[in-house]
């Protein structure tokens, strides 16, 4: 049995601070939820077997299981299961992964996947004392992005920042700080150019009371020159500044997917079938080059190699491990993240899976390319992919 995509949504993704920063993130989620349906107005919500839901956070308003919470606030029946998951900036990815085996396993023709994240919104937490009034001082925790209350256990070398990990990813490969800027200015040309050319108009639904429709970390007049000047953000002589990394941001995005059969039931055709689907690992500070072997192992599976492959959705945590990525598959560049990615859309952790398949979906159309790869890396040493396949490639 294959499991399918039948519709893929996503809010506009908004800066940190910036335009989405009032809006709670089971309320992002549950706007998600209720879009996604809108997409297949026939499908009566009771008949969706599950909800997976991704989010990297989970400490504040999320209320733990933020994909139930998200149902019941948009209105679904009680009676829809929903569970969140949390591989990190991978969730929403994983959600697609776990939805599609649990369609092809026979556990339910339907599941609505999706993932979000408000980076805004993440609290500061306080390590809980051994005992009542400790004398001490506590110091307060974002948990926003990265490590925290680290376990001292745990090698230092694995627990280096994200940015100092993708530097020493620089220093391994020897990527140029030009390359990375040329890398990042690209991202927000071709990410403006997408917009302007209307091909956001049917994957992204403004979020009710806000004004942002549109991805709000978007520079147009962005350069190579311009990231020049910028100062690294991690050494004081490195090559990673604020200008080719992806920007914290809040947003969220869904997947609807089915069985073959399902289509009837939620009165469309599908966009694209799940042909294959991989995780990978290694150590810790190399997060950043996992999604090369999960996308090898992802083509195993779906049965081809890279020189079928049409269109890749890579997410662009930072542009030295994407440029890492990219130069260690036997692939043509220009193929890469043509609608551009996270460096100028943004990168809310639990919601960029659910992005890059919606957006690999409609290139593979755009494109009447029949094979894509979406792959995303994950801190703490982690990769995941899946193959695409376009049914209407050639058609």
């Amino acid at each position: 049995m294959s499991s399918f995509v039948y519709a893929a949504v996503r809010t506009p993704f908004g800066r940190f601070n910036g335009g989405l920063a009032g809006v709670r993130p089971d309320d992002l989620a549950a706007h998600a939820i209720t879009a996604a349906l809108g997409r297949t107005p026939e499908l009566d919500p009771a008949a969706i077997g599950d909800i997976v839901w991704g989010n990297a956070n989970g400490a504040g308003e999320e209320n733990r299981n933020v994909g139930r919470m998200a149902a019941l606030l948009a209105g679904l029946p009680v009676s829809v299961p929903a569970t969140t998951v949390n591989r990190l900036c991978g969730s929403s990815l994983d959600a697609v992964l776990i939805g599609s085996r649990t369609i092809e396993t026979g556990d339910a023709d339907i599941v609505l996947t999706g993932g979000v994240e408000s980076m805004t919104r993440a609290p500061w937490v306080l390590p809980k004392p051994s005992r009542a009034y400790p004398a001490g001082d506590v110091a307060a925790v974002s948990t926003t992005l990265g490590w925290r209350l680290v376990n001292h256990r745990m090698p230092k070398e694995w627990t280096v920042s994200l940015g100092e990990a993708n530097e020493q990813l620089q220093e391994r490969f020897g990527i140029s700080r030009e390359r990375q800027d040329e890398f990042a200015a690209r991202s927000h040309r071709l990410a403006d150019r997408a917009w302007s050319d209307g091909f956001h108009d049917d994957l992204v639904v403004p979020v009710p009371d806000t004004e942002l429709t549109r991805d709000e970390s978007i520079r147009p007049d962005s350069s190579t020159a311009q990231l020049a000047e910028l100062k690294p953000a991690f050494r004081p002589d490195g090559t990673i500044t604020a200008g080719n990394a992806s920007p914290l941001s809040d947003g969220a995005a869904a997947v609807l997917l089915g069985s073959e059969a399902a289509a009837g039931t939620i009165g469309s055709e599908p966009l694209a079938r799940i042909a294959g689907r991989a995780a990978y690992a290694l150590q810790p500070q190399d997060f950043g080059y996992a999604p090369v072997e999960a996308a090898n192992r992802a083509l195993a599976r779906a049965g081809i190699d890279w020189s079928q492959v049409g269109a890749v959705e890579l997410n662009e945590a930072f542009a030295v491990q994407s440029l890492a990525c990219i130069d260690a598959w036997p692939i043509d560049p220009e193929i890469v993240n043509t609608r551009g990615g996270a460096i100028a859309l943004g990168h809310p952790l639990g919601a960029s899976g659910g992005r890059i398949v919606g957006t690999l979906a409609a290139v593979l159309r755009e494109r009447n390319e029949r094979w894509g790869v979406a792959a995303i890396c994950i801190g703490v040493g982690q990769g995941l992919a899946v193959v695409l396949e376009n049914l209407e490639a050639g058609v």
